[in-house]
């Protein structure tokens, strides 16, 4: 092996790792995809169904629908390739879908990701959603946030303030779902701060593969037991093929394990104080 193998590698991987210097859309044999960099997927669509869910936690973020099944209106933080987006439009036919994107240059890859045009129904808004969420009081029933750039879920969009802001652009019975990733320093932060955002009423799951921690907060004064929360699963199930009983089964066991060894470690709570 030449001595500077190791080095080549490293030198190689922080290349594949450097973002691009703009967003770029791939093609494989049946998906589309949106990349910020060489190995991290934005954003996945499967060109033969461009309004089907391609990523796993796209359908987990669906969860919502256990908890709120009939919302008039769903703000999107985060365009990306539009799968979210799309899926709501078609999915929830008497609701407005708003997304909000920071980034120009992803709105204008929309045509190739087959996002409908804005209309009544359907708009998407150049803007900074942390300033467009703050502005803004019970517009919402539905939150879905997944907002992210080429490091990560940007520090505007995790914040304490920003939570709450999400809380208050809610209406009574409004439901934020957060996408996170599993291997985030910040993840027990970010959960904790939903937490509190929502007076503890939070809920979470991991989507397939386990990268994705699937955070939901609830603005509602009365939070469904399991036994409805099993049967709303299965009625889901059932009506539009979309399965989401192992993520109640998911919920469930976190939240059984959080009632016995607690959610924060005595560290977590010291990061907390100094994020």
């Amino acid at each position: 092996m030449p001595a500077n193998y190791n080095q080549f590698r490293h030198v190689l991987a922080e290349l594949c790792r450097k973002p691009f210097e703009k967003p770029m859309v791939r093609d494989g044999l049946r998906t589309r995809t949106l990349r910020f960099d060489t190995f991290g997927v934005q954003s996945s669509m499967r060109r033969s169904d461009p309004f089907e869910l391609e990523l796993p936690y796209t359908r987990a973020m669906m969860s919502f629908g256990l908890f709120h099944h009939d919302p008039r209106d769903i703000l999107i933080v985060g365009l990306g390739g539009g799968s979210l987006s799309k899926y709501c439009f078609r999915r929830f036919p008497s609701a407005r879908v708003t997304s909000i994107e920071i980034d120009e240059r992803v709105i204008a890859l929309r045509e190739q990701f087959f996002i409908p045009p804005d209309s009544e129904r359907f708009q998407i808004v150049h803007a900074d959603a942390a300033d467009y969420l703050a502005a803004r009081t019970g517009v919402a029933d539905v939150i879905l946030l997944d907002g992210f750039d080429a490091s990560g879920l940007p520090a505007a969009l995790s914040s304490r303030y920003f939570y709450q802001s999400c809380r208050a652009a809610l209406r009574d019975k409004g439901v934020v779902v957060a996408n996170l990733l599993n291997n985030d320093l910040k993840l027990a932060v970010c959960l904790e701060r939903i937490r509190r955002a929502f007076d503890g009423k939070l809920f979470r799951t991991t989507a397939h593969g386990g990268g994705n921690v699937i955070a939901v907060g609830l603005r509602q004064e009365a939070v469904p037991g399991w036994d409805d929360l099993h049967a709303r699963a299965k009625a889901i199930t059932t009506s539009i093929g979309l399965d989401l009983r192992h993520h109640v089964a998911r919920m469930e066991r976190h939240h059984r394990d959080d009632s016995i060894y607690g959610d924060l470690s005595f560290n977590t709570l010291v990061v907390e104080r100094n994020v």
